[in-house]
This record gives C-alpha cells, structure tokens and sequence, in this order.
C-alpha cells in the first residue's frame, strides 16, 4: 500500500481507484501477512489516550494556586507563633480544597477515553476471500468491512457496494435525519454531512447492507481528527478564577508591603525588633482572609446542590459562577432546542391542508379539527403506514421508533387518527416492494386490498409528481392532476422549514411483483407530508429569558440552513429577515472577518466540527463569555474549548458529558435558564462574602498600624485575630452561602469579563466599616485602659468589637443593594443560626477560664456590653443609610 497523504478525498475517487490506491482486493480482501504488515505501520483501530500528567504531579499543582499560596502563608506564620491547632486548621482546609480540585481534574480528563470506546466493536471484514469477525481494533486500511443494519461503524469506509443502506450521523454531523448510503463518486468540495459515499467510524447503520474499504483508522478517522482538536483545545481559566488569581496577587503584595513597612516604621521610632516583628506577623495575619478559599468552595459546591436539583449536573466547581457570566450561549439544534424526533407537522391531501398536533413519537395529538379520517387523507395515512419499514414501540413509559425517524414519524401520525400499523399490516400484507435507495429517491410496496393489488410510492415530490396523472381529491376520488397546486403547497411547506415527502398509489396493478417499470408513470397522486424535529416546549421561553438577561443565543448545527432558519426564527434566536451562514461560507472567512461576522449572525448551518471549534474561538476573542451546548461527539471540541461546555444527559454522547463542564439530566435547553440563574446568584453571594470579610481584615491591620504610629500596646494580639478571622469566617461569613437567590438577578445584563470583583462603591463601603472597625475596637481600647480596666479586658472588648460589627454588618451583606429589612429579616435561617453559635463562643472566649488562659482575654461587665452593642448598632445604621443614598443616586441618574 502506498503511503496516503492524510487528508485524501477518498469520496472524490472511484470505487476502483480506491481499491488501487490502497492495494486492496474488493473482491477477497487483504492477505494475512499484508494484515500483519500494515498493521505495524498504521497501529490498532483505536484513538490514541492524551498523555496525561501523573496523579503526584496533578496533586501537587493544586497547592501553586494563589489563594492556596495565602492559606499555605497565614498556616506557616501561625505555625511560627507555635499554635500548632490552628496552623493544623489552616492547612487542614487547604488540603481539603487541594483534593477536590485533584479529584475534579481527574474527572474532566476522560474525555479522550470516551472517545476510544465509542469506536470499539466487532466487525465483519472479508479477508482472503472469507469472511470473519473480528475486535474492530484489529481493522488496517484497505480492509473489507461488511455492513448490516445495526452496526456500529469501526472506521472511515469508502462504500463499493450498498443495497437500501441508511446510516444515523447526528453524533457526527448533526443531521437528525437518516442519510442513504451509495457508492458512486462525489463532487471533491461535497461538504462531510453531505458525503453519502464513506461511512465514519462511531457512526450507526439502521437498515439495509453494504461493504466498504477501510480507508483511515485510529487517530486518521474523523473521530480521531476531533480527538486530537479536544487534545488541542486549552484548559481555560474561568472568569472567577481569573478574578481570584489577579485579586490574591494583588493582596498577597499588599499585605507584604503593609507589614514591611509597619516593620520599618517601628524600628526607626525607637520600637524593639520583636515587637515590630509581632506587630508585622499580627497585621500580616489579620489581613489575610484565611477563610476566603473555603468560602469560595462551599459556596460553589451548595450551588453545585441546587443546580442538581433543577436538572444541571456541574462537573467542575468554577463553572457553577462562570454560567453567572455568560454572555453567549451557542447552541447546538438537534436534540438540545429541538427534540431529535421527527414530526408531521401537516398534511396536504386532497388539496386541503391538514394540521397535526402534538410532538415527538408519542401518538398523542390529533389531526385538524378531529374530524372523520376519510377520502384523500385517510389514504394518504395509508400510504405512509403499508410504505414503511419502522416500527413504533413503548419501553418504559416511552415512546421509540426503531428504524428511520423520518419512517416512524408517519406511523405516529397514523396513530394519531386511529389507525395501528400492526393492525393494517395484517389485513394488507405487503407482496412485493422496492427499497428505498438514493439514486431512485423513492421505496414502493404492493399489497392487495379488498381483491385489488394497489401499489404505494413514498419518496421526493421531484420523483413522483411527473410520474402521476391524475390525483385524488378530499373526497377520495381521482381527478386531474393540479400539479401548480401541489407545487404550491409543497413550497409552503419547504418556506417552513418542514421536510417535504410525496406519497403516491397505483391503483389497480395487475403484476404480482413490483419493478423500476412498475413506477414509470400513470400514478395517482396521493398527497404531501410536512415533517420537522420540533422545538422542545419550554426552549422558547428559555431563550426569551436568556435575551432578557443579556445572553445572546447562537444556533451552530449540522442541519440545513433552511431548517434551521426556520427553527431559529420559531424559538425567537432569529428574527424575519435574518439568514444562515453555512460551513461553505463560514470556511472561505478569515479570522478577522470571522470575528465581525459571529456578532451580527445567529444561526451556521451545514457546520463541520473544527468550524464549531473556530466559532467559539472567534467569538471568545471579541471578549464573550461562551457557554456551548451539544450532545454528539462532533460537539465535543468546542464543548471543552468554551469557558462552559453543557453537555445532554440524555441523548448525549459519552465523549460530550465528559469534555463538558455540566449535564442536564433532563435534555431540556430550559434548564441552562435556571443553571444561569443560580450562577449569578453563587457570583452574587461570593461577592457579599467578599464584601463582608475584607473590612475584618483591612480593620485588624488597620488597629496595628494605628497602634504602631502611636506607640501603643496593640490592642488584638496575632492569636486573637486567627480567633476572629477563623470563628467568624465559619459561622458567619458562610452564612451567606446559602442566601436565596435575588429576584432580580435575571433582569441584568451579564458582568462585563473584565470588570473586577468589587466595584467602587462596594471597595468604599469596606474602607467605611473598616474605619468604623478601627475606630470602634481602638477607642473603646484606649477607653478602658483609661478607665483602669486591665490589659486582658481591653484587648477582650477590642475582640469583641470586631465579632459584633461584624455580625451586625453580616445583615446588611445579605443584599448589597437593598435594606435588610426589605428582603426579608426571616429568609435565610442560616443568618440567625450562625450569629447564635457566634455568640455563645464569645461567651466561652469571654468567661472560659480555660480560654482567658490560652487567648489572654479577661470577663467584661454589663457596660463594656452596653459599649460594644452601640458601636455595633452605628455601624449597622450608617452602612444602611449609605446603602440608601446609594441608591436613590442611581435610581435618580
């Protein structure tokens, strides 16, 4: 065999150049020894795994993560001051965050694995001239594979020899509909979907034979070409990860600056050295927010929750917020907006126009008006019943259709107006018949009703109609044949987007057998079907949220553009003038013009799998945030290239579910509104912990700070700030975590990718409450020092200071937006149950004798109570009154 350069327009060449080409015998098959051969210079049938990194190595990458390196620094430093439980705590959570992003990574790496089952099978092959049935792995080029309905294809084929084959490429291509297999040579620039000469590995034959020459195996298939584009695509960092890794550097730096110079300025007033260098460690301590990882994993894992419970399966914990900044959403059509069944939508017979209700193949719904099924109509059923090879079956409350869709939507419609296709075949059994095959365009079968042999033709109008003379009318008698009226309305329907089928009888046949003659001309014309894969019900109003949200919806298909369109334009993802950019066009753009194109269009059809890929990339270089939905493996590229793939739990691939980042469990497009509706809220109550915690830390540095440029005492020793930072993290910051979703979280537009965490006004609103901290904790410091109280006891109402403040200052963190008392004091339960158990630890800090030992702290009376309660009580006014004016600003703008 000569050696192919990869990438060989096999459906260009004849069958027989094929065959020389590959050295390959159509009639025997290759020899054993050539077998062994070519073998060793092609390898196994089977895709070859991405190298991976080590599980030590993918361990210990989890620990160089800027918020894990703050953890790593605040556990060293406590370990210094020789409080080995605390350190212990510290590195205890971040151990904890390192083995569920250890575990995830693992999880999201079994993409390409997938994808090498999806193509394992067994398989007939013709070698030396018999045949055998061997592990698709063992297939080489110019092997002989025979094909039979219900095969899975184990490598790309070059057909030589079909008889009624029809193959399932949705996975591949994303047409919903049965192709038809031949073997004649095609145009070289016909598009993949189109190319009904090859047959690809992964992909399923549903009727008919055939056999074909292995011409690409393992990583050569196409398969194997959108495996090495999965390999290819980068593990990209998500929006909250971005803003994480850039905000921790940033306050690693502050904080080392911070204490280098609190460090600095002691020294040159005359301080000694360790009391700066404590006073540095206590500022460097007080200033990281130890809790924030933490906080950042358990609020992404309760969204994780929730989203499982409205039908989203999250497989990496970042996605949970990145679904809160989407601002594109590219949808795959078949099986994601529509429901991958096909449906009769009308029926046109007799000249009257018929519509069929319901969807999908339940045979629920009816035709018209429900009335009586007689005439041109029910002859018309008739036809689409006795002319077909599928069956229709109920498995577990649901409906299928074994053999083709197009097929079994037909009998679905029969069932509809009553009539069981078990039942007819039975009364009219079928007597001879005519395959349906790609050449003809048509499938014919005879049968004899009530003693009169009556011929039925079901196939493209362009076959039948100048094959007929004269037609039925509504009343079932034969009239002329009004062929501009058909034409009519076969237009009306294809304007639609409906997928048009012709069916036809020749009454009266008086050969027992039917042959290409048979159907020469003098049929009767019966009527027309109109078919299409529905809409899925709720994806309307899904996608009318989303553009009320500010997400827009691009439909990227495999199907043809006049479909699509038409299903674009019913969802409401186009509007009437809109088009469709095809792969063809799509291929003959640059990148530049690619990226102005992807903003104004929203619906590619006839798009190939690298074309996806290069979408997603084009619209992330105009700065979107792209999440991309599919459910075969041709959607898997861009799935794991888009900063969120979802994947359909459903009718979804394996390869898909894994190279995505969700799951909907129920398939249903709608349920990507709720999964963005819960990932605003996760940002939402990320950000309200954010918010909550850095004026603890910026206050505790700035009462060291204060202390240092006065020569005072400091008034929270470094093991009384790891007291607050840790107890308040736990039982009052994460409180918020699990803070109700914000009724208007979907009537704002998607955060802009660029714009911090914290906007102006919230950073305002932290310097505030920490200079309310500051001068709270300090003053009643220096009061009670005044006041002769000791050491132990001023430093116990500094401490206790900051735990009010904080948790008064928690209420109104439950809406940065809205007064505490509007969105309800009693909606999160969580708030009360925290602050209680905040209390009656302060309590044990306070009063322990065990905890006056070991955190220097001393029993207060009722007026340093009275004292701290008012200093909580301004801070929770003042922030209330500046959230106010706030936003009677902005309302007044």
């Amino acid at each position: 065999m000569r050696d192919e350069p990869a990438r060989v327009a096999w459906h260009f060449l004849a069958a027989e150049e094929v065959a020389l080409r590959l050295e390959a015998s159509c009639a025997d098959g290759l020899g054993e020894a050539e077998v062994i051969g070519r073998r060793a210079v092609h390898g196994e049938n089977r895709i070859s795994p991405r190298a991976r990194k080590g599980p030590l190595r993918r361990f210990a990458l989890q620990f160089v993560q800027p918020l894990v390196v703050v953890l790593l620094l605040a556990a060293v430093v406590t370990a210094l001051l020789g409080e080995w439980v605390d350190a212990g705590v510290i590195f205890g959570v971040t151990l904890i965050n390192a083995i569920i992003g250890f575990i995830q990574e693992g999880r999201a790496e079994n993409a390409l694995a997938a994808l090498s089952l999806a193509v394992t099978s067994e398989v007939t092959v013709l070698r030396a001239g018999g045949k055998q049935r061997l592990p698709s792995t063992e297939l080489v080029p110019g092997d002989i594979v025979l094909l039979a309905a219900g095969d899975k294809v184990p490598a790309d084929l070059r057909l030589f020899r079909s008889k009624d084959l029809q193959a399932i490429e949705s996975a591949l291509t994303g047409e919903s509909a049965a192709v038809s297999k031949h073997g004649a040579a095609l145009p070289e620039d016909t598009l993949l979907a189109d190319r009904c000469n090859m047959a690809y590995a992964g992909t399923v034959m549903i009727s008919g034979q055939g056999a074909g020459l292995v011409v690409a195996t393992g990583d050569r298939t196409e398969t194997g070409r959108i495996s090495r584009l999965i390999a290819e695509a980068p593990d990209l960092t998500t929006p909250l990860t971005r803003k994480m890794a850039s905000f921790s550097n940033w306050l690693l730096i502050a904080i080392s600056l911070l204490a280098l110079l609190t460090f600095a300025v002691g020294l040159l007033r005359g301080e000694a050295a360790f009391e700066m260098f404590m006073a540095a460690v206590a500022l460097a301590v007080g200033a990281i927010p130890e809790g924030l990882p933490a906080a950042m994993t358990i609020t992404l894992a309760i969204g994780v929750s929730r989203m499982a419970r409205r039908r989203a399966i999250i497989r990496k914990l970042p996605a949970v917020e990145t679904l809160g900044s989407t601002t594109v959403i590219c949808s795959d059509k078949t099986g994601t907006l529509t429901e991958n069944q096909m449906t009769v939508r009308e029926i046109h017979a007799g000249g009257v126009q018929t519509m069929v209700s319901g969807n999908g193949y339940a045979p629920n719904g009816k035709l018209g008006d429900g009335q009586e099924i007689s005439g041109a109509l029910r002859e018309c059923l008739l036809a689409g019943v006795l002319c077909n090879d599928a069956a229709l079956r109920r498995s577990n409350r649901h409906w299928e259709i074994v053999g083709d869709p197009t097929e079994g939507a037909l009998l679905v419609t029969a069932r509809k107006a009553g009539l069981d296709e078990r039942t007819l075949a039975t009364m009219f059994p079928r007597l001879d018949e005519i395959p349906f095959d790609s050449a003809r365009q048509y499938m014919a079968t005879l049968h004899e009703i009530e003693g009169t042999r009556i011929a039925y033709f079901k196939g493209a109008l362009e076959q039948l109609l100048p094959r007929s003379v004269s037609m039925l009318d509504a009343d079932g008698t034969v009239v002329a044949l009004r062929r501009a009226e058909i034409d009519g309305a076969a237009r009306n329907m294809a304007a639609q987007g409906l997928r048009v089928l012709a069916v036809a009888r020749l009454f009266g046949a008086e050969a027992t057998t039917l042959d290409a003659a048979s159907a020469a001309g003098g049929l009767q014309f019966v009527g027309l079907f109109g078919m299409i894969d529905p809409p899925r019900a709720k994806a309307i109003s899904a996608v009318r949220a989303c553009h009320a949200a500010g997400i827009a919806v691009k439909m990227i298909t495999g199907d043809h553009a006049v479909t699509a369109l038409s299903i674009a334009r019913h969802l409401g993802i186009a509007q009437a003038g809109d088009s469709a950019l095809t792969g063809r066009e799509l291929a003959a753009l640059d990148d530049d013009a690619l990226r102005t194109v992807v903003r104004s269009t929203a619906v590619f059809a006839r798009v190939e799998p690298e074309q996806k890929l290069r979408l997603v990339r084009a619209l992330q270089a105009n700065g979107e945030i792209v999440a991309m939905t599919g459910d075969g493996v041709n959607d898997a590229p861009a799935l794991k290239q888009a900063d969120i793939g979802i994947a359909m739990g459903q009718a979804g691939t394996e390869v898909a579910k894994d190279a995505a980042d969700m799951v909907l469990t129920d398939d249903d497009f709608a349920s990507i509104e709720a999964a963005i509706e819960e990932g605003r809220g996760v940002f939402d109550n990320l950000v309200k912990f954010i918010t909550w915690t850095l004026p603890t830390n910026f206050g505790e540095g700035l009462v060291i700070v204060a202390a240092v440029l006065a020569g005072a005492t400091l008034p929270i020793t470094p093991l009384q700030i790891l007291w607050i930072n840790m107890t308040t993290a736990v039982f009052l910051g994460l409180m918020l975590a699990f803070e109700p979703i914000e009724h208007s979280v979907m009537h704002r537009p998607p955060r802009p990718p660029g714009q911090p965490i914290l906007d102006p006004a919230l950073v305002w609103r932290i310097v505030l409450v920490s200079v309310l901290l500051l001068a709270g904790s300090f003053g009643l410091f220096l009061l009670e020092l005044e006041q002769g109280n000791s050491l132990a006891e001023a430093r116990t109402v500094a401490v206790n200071v900051f735990v009010v403040v904080e948790a008064m200052y928690l209420f109104n963190c439950r809406s940065l937006t809205r007064s505490a008392w509007r969105i309800g004091v009693f909606s999160n339960p969580a708030i009360w149950y925290g602050v209680l158990v905040m209390a009656l630890l302060q309590g044990l800090l306070t009063y322990l004798p065990l905890m006056n030992r070991l955190f220097a702290t001393a029993p207060i009376g009722v007026n340093e109570w009275l004292e701290i309660a008012a200093v909580g009580i301004v801070a929770f006014v003042v922030v209330g009154l500046e959230k106010r004016w706030r936003t009677r600003r902005r309302v007044g703008a």
